[in-house]
């Protein structure tokens, strides 16, 4: 108490008035936030000095490059696409034409000779829309920024990053001037497609150095930077002419161009073909991924040889253009015999969607996948001859349907395959295993996750293109796994080999006679059942399959050593009207394999089935060996030694039920063969045994695990002879 009325008193003796409450508090507030404030831009320009000494020289800044570059060829050798940044030529500030300068500024950064590398009123402004407006913060970079962020940073939208990227910023305005920034700016920035800088972006876009472009050219260029893929004009030319007026709207309106000058029209520009926006970026997208593992790290430009062949490639793409329903999607992959990838195509158009429905898309594969269906019932012992019935049929309460609804009755394996009946797949399915089959299909290469209920028969697990072409392929190498690939051999620009493909270790799936099997099924297919448009004039052995309602058609086969997928439908999965696998996808598939083969040569497959032993029906000379070699009873019913004529002689032992010639006396065995047992005989035991006597006389064959040492045949008799005890021989 005291000292607050010494302070009242002391206030009163120098006339002033004591401040207190919150203004008080508010003065407090301002020396405080004043000195932080101060302590701030100390600091903030201690470390903007800091960085402006640490930054490269202007020369450094302009050698460096911010990606790699990367030739893809093709199998000959010829390049197919260039990758990575493009740089094209460096354009000094006096050759960038004002027109470009002016447009860029105009629709980036229209402050940009106000600032100090951070444009703190454009922050504000930005702040403000976004209260009042109840939106997003706009972009606020600067071109500065921008050059900062480029160089120097990533792209991530930390706070952190952004303070560094605005520290660097206004470092760079420090260090070099206005027009180095955007000589800088305008030689590095990206525009899309791998095209580093203007004089890259011009002769990517309009085929002519950015020295020459034009009002309306510079517009499209400087629209770019915003969103490079979305308004580049190879991949949506409406969208870049759209941007390219609200960029000569900006310069309008900023009084950088005169009103006739923002009359010129964008949609009149002559654009420059891009050959990498075509149907073989879908298997470059592909493969280029596999460099991160393939090689070592490294930034320096390479050389990528596949195995793409160009004209396969372009007959793909022009197969499922021409062939795919409208509204609907297609996708084809090709294979050579040793999984080599000839042609890959992922859509109708890789401008339009990117989506590589051949390697990422899974799909039902409908009736295609009845070859592991049958794959599983050959290996488990039936041949394309079996009989089999196509009827209806129900299992754990599931009933198959055929397509069309009518059934065949009696028919053999191979007939049962090429129409796809349903029916004669379920009960071949059940017969072996629903496991088995799933079993089958993973062994052959399918990597998604396939049910083992019933219906799984009939292809209700969804599949990927590239996985059921590889299956088929295996089976085209006769039954050897085909591991696909696509890069041959990676080099640097000056040809040192970074990496070369080595042939995958080749393992046997099936056994021949299995393999040979199946494509004689094919083959049939194609022949004469549901596949008949894929023919080509050649053998070709394949597959269709639909699913349910048309939503998926597909075609699979191979010929002369090159496999080859198709499927079509909708990404929605919507049905697709007419949809079939033995129309379009056979019809895309023929129309692709009469260029792929053409200059191959014919080959004939090899359906001959070399079954195993235990599957093998008997051959009775075979079976049985020649007359000499074994017992047989002759066309009385008498038993001829081995090596002894036809004419009876002394009998080893009586034949069951016969009673011995009067003028002979018994003869006792010398070694029984079986059990004794009482009879009419006087008392003798039994010669032989009940089991043995059978099989000599043919009343119960040898099954395959009771063959007996030495093998017995019945000759036929000439005529009924009764027995003495009343019973017809041969019955």
């Amino acid at each position: 108490m005291a000292k607050r009325g010494s302070r009242r008193k002391a206030a009163k003796s120098t006339g002033k008035r004591e401040t207190t409450g919150w203004k008080l508090w508010a003065r407090r507030l301002a020396i405080w936030g004043g000195g932080l404030a101060l302590l701030g831009v100390l600091f903030l320009g201690l470390a903007v000095a800091f960085a402006a000494r640490s930054l490269p020289g202007y020369q450094q800044l302009r050698a460096t490059q911010t990606a790699q570059m990367i030739v893809v060829r093709a199998r000959d050798g010829t390049e197919i696409v260039e990758l990575g940044p493009s740089y094209g030529e460096w354009l000094d500030s006096s050759e960038i034409p004002e027109v470009m300068k002016n447009a860029m500024i105009s629709v980036e950064d229209r402050r940009y000779y106000l600032h100090f590398g951070v444009d703190p009123y454009g922050l504000a402004r930005a702040l403000w829309v976004a209260m009042t407006d109840d939106r997003r913060i706009s972009a606020t970079s600067t071109i500065t920024q921008q050059l900062a962020r480029n160089i120097f940073l990533n792209s991530n939208r930390s706070l952190d990053r952004k303070l560094r990227e605005a520290v660097l910023a206004m470092a760079l305005e420090w260090k070099f001037s206005k027009e180095q920034i955007l000589e800088l700016y305008l030689n590095k920035v990206y525009f899309g497609g791998g095209a580093y800088g203007i004089d890259s972006a011009s002769r990517k876009f309009f085929s002519h150095p950015a020295s020459e472009l034009s009002t309306a050219e510079a517009a499209i260029i400087a629209g770019l930077v915003k969103a490079p893929s979305r308004y580049s004009p190879t991949a949506d030319v409406d969208a870049a002419v759209d941007r390219a007026n609200v960029v000569l709207r900006l310069m309008r309106e900023q009084g950088r161009i005169s009103a006739s000058e923002a009359n010129v029209d964008p949609s009149a520009v002559k654009l420059k073909e891009d050959r990498s926006q075509n149907s073989v970026r879908y298997f470059t997208d592909w493969a280029l991924p596999q460099l991160d593992i393939l090689l070592p790290e490294t930034f320096e430009p390479i050389e990528v040889w596949t195995t793409i062949d160009v004209g396969m490639q372009r007959a793909a793409t022009a197969a499922i253009k021409s062939n795919t329903p409208s509204g609907a999607q297609g996708a084809l992959i090709s294979l050579d015999r040793d999984g080599a990838i000839l042609a890959m195509v992922g859509g109708t158009d890789y401008v339009e969607t990117n989506y590589n429905r051949a390697t990422e898309a899974v799909r039902q594969p409908g009736s295609a996948w009845k070859l592991f269906v049958y794959l599983a019932a050959l290996e488990a012992g039936y041949t394309p001859e079996d009989r089999v019935v196509d009827a209806p049929v129900t299992i754990d309460g599931w009933s198959p349907r055929n397509s069309g609804g009518t059934y065949a009755g009696e028919i053999d394996v191979r007939a049962a395959f090429a129409y796809s009946k349903n029916t004669v797949a379920a009960q071949l399915g059940n017969e072996v295993g629903f496991g088995t089959v799933a079993s089958m299909a993973k062994r052959f290469g399918i990597t998604t996750p396939i049910s083992t209920y019933p219906a799984m028969v009939l292809g209700s697990s969804e599949v990927r293109v590239i996985d059921m072409a590889r299956a088929f392929a295996a089976i085209s190498a006769g039954g050897s796994s085909v591991e696909p690939y696509g890069i041959v051999k990676v080099t640097t620009t000056e040809g040192e080999t970074l990496y070369e493909h080595e042939d995958a270790r080749s393992t046997r799936l099936v056994p021949d006679y299995v393999a040979a099997g199946i494509t004689d099924l094919l083959q049939t297919t194609v022949n004469t059942g549901t596949g008949r448009a894929a023919q080509i004039g050649r053998p070709v052995a394949g597959k269709t399959g639909t699913t349910n309602s048309n939503k998926d058609g597909w075609f699979l086969g191979f010929s002369s050593g090159i496999t080859t997928g198709v499927w079509m439908g909708r990404d929605d999965a919507d049905p697709v009207p007419g949809l079939q696998g033995g129309r379009a996808p056979a019809q895309a598939f023929a129309a692709y394999m009469r260029y792929a083969v053409k200059d191959r040569p014919v080959e004939q497959f090899d359906t001959e089935l070399q079954l195993p032993e235990w599957q093998l029906e008997p051959d009775d000379e075979y079976y049985y060996g020649e007359p000499d070699d074994y017992y047989y009873i002759d066309e009385q019913g008498n038993l001829i030694e081995p090596g002894m004529p036809e004419e009876p002689g002394e009998f080893p032992f009586p034949i069951e039920g016969e009673a011995p010639p009067a003028d002979r006396p018994r003869q006792p065995p010398s070694q029984p063969s079986g059990p004794q047992s009482g009879g009419d005989n006087g008392g003798a035991g039994q010669a032989a045994s009940d089991d043995f006597l059978d099989r000599a006389t043919g009343r119960e064959p040898p099954g395959p695990a009771q063959t007996p040492p030495v093998r017995f045949r019945v000759l036929p008799p000439q005529g009924p002879q009764e027995s003495p005890a009343g019973t017809r021989r041969g019955e």
